[in-house]
């Protein structure tokens, strides 16, 4: 049996690792590096290393260390500054035999344990959510329509027009309440799922976007595509996924009411070595949502994917519910950063790994 080259096997783990010279230059990253620093193996090999960290002198004493000891030594809360922002990461720098002066780095997000665990309360929040809204959208609907009914039998007996105009209120607010319960129980179905192009879904939700602020706000919003062509089929229910991303504009829109220079980004890329439901997989997919509004409220970042929690006096709350549900029924991830200036929803999902019990 032949042996893989060692850039394969050091791409295939999941650990961020690159290989320095003696002079503290990078000669090599692996996948798992290119994906955590945001930056390709190109760029990165060829540069010293300290000059991506925020305190070049800590790294320096750090490699100092460990040659003079001759043993691994791990730095915590070391800021390395990527191109679009910056990451916490712990450093364990190991010495190598050959040649001599070389390191071994291992980078480990530091914010990685707490994503995973937060991963793991989204998932069981929303099931929680999930029984508890069906069990009480179902005990809702039965007295709703009665309430209904017996407000069109006593509108039938009034003769005056004043008192019919009450009942019509009741009417109207017990279908809208009809209405909100459909909706808490919608996204409860199976998957349907089919091969698909996640660029055919963006363009129509980027469409339904363009129609729907031209109807609302009487001019057109600027929606960018940044698309990453190259990659492949997704196994989804289409219109399940249509409903995230157009749940996640339309929030979007409503934020820059009222602004200038009003943006939406719809961007695809591939994402390397990321934990989807308890699985490892070295690629998949990422679509980000980028708007140029406020940003969210402080106070409403940590609850933003709860049922019935919203930001605006008219809306429902369920907009961000329903995308997490599907997002969740397709082993995925959906995340959020939010400054003022740049809001950013993030999903992930895995390419050939479509959700258990799907149609």
């Amino acid at each position: 049996m032949t042996m893989a080259p060692p850039n394969f096997a050091l791409d295939t783990l999941a650990t961020a690792v690159l290989f320095v010279d003696a002079d503290l230059r990078i000669v090599h990253a692996n996948a798992a590096a290119e994906n955590l620093l945001r930056a390709s193996s190109r760029t990165l090999v060829g540069a010293p290393l300290p000059k991506f960290f925020l305190d070049c002198a800590r790294v320096r004493q750090v490699a100092a260390r460990v040659l003079a000891e001759s043993c691994p030594h791990t730095e915590h809360e070391l800021v390395f500054a990527r191109a679009d922002n910056e990451v916490s990461v712990s450093l364990t720098a190991s010495p190598m035999q050959s040649p001599p002066g070389a390191f071994a780095i291992e980078l480990r997000a530091q914010d990685h344990h707490h994503r995973v665990e937060r991963e793991e309360r989204q998932h069981s929040l929303q099931e929680a959510n999930r029984v508890l809204l069906r069990n009480l959208a179902h005990e809702i609907k039965n007295p709703l329509g009665g309430i209904r009914g017996a407000a069109q039998l006593l509108q039938r007996e009034l003769r005056d027009a004043d008192q019919r105009e009450y009942t019509e209120v009741i009417i109207a607010e017990a279908d809208r309440l009809q209405s909100l319960m459909d909706r808490l129980l919608t996204p409860h179905r199976l998957p349907r799922v089919e091969s698909i192009s996640i660029h055919e879904v963006l363009e129509r939700v980027r469409a339904l976007l363009l129609a729907d602020s031209a109807t609302l706000h009487g001019d057109s919003i600027e929606v960018e595509r940044d698309y990453d062509v190259s990659l492949p089929q997704l196994l989804a229910d289409r219109e399940q996924l249509i409903q995230v991303f157009l749940n996640i504009g339309r929030n979007a829109m409503q934020a820059l009411a009222g602004r200038d220079h009003r943006r939406i980004t719809l961007r695809t890329r591939a994402a390397r070595q990321v934990t989807l439901a308890r699985q490892r997989h070295r690629v998949a997919l990422k679509v980000q949502v980028i708007d140029n509004g406020p940003g969210i409220p402080a106070d409403l970042r940590q609850r933003i994917f709860y049922p019935l929690v919203s930001g605006r006096e008219d809306g429902s709350g369920l907009g961000l519910s329903i995308a997490q549900t599907y997002v969740h029924q397709h082993n995925g991830l959906i995340d959020c950063e939010s400054t003022p200036g740049r809001t950013c929803f993030t999903v992930l999902l895995p390419f050939n790994h479509p959700p258990a019990g799907a149609q």
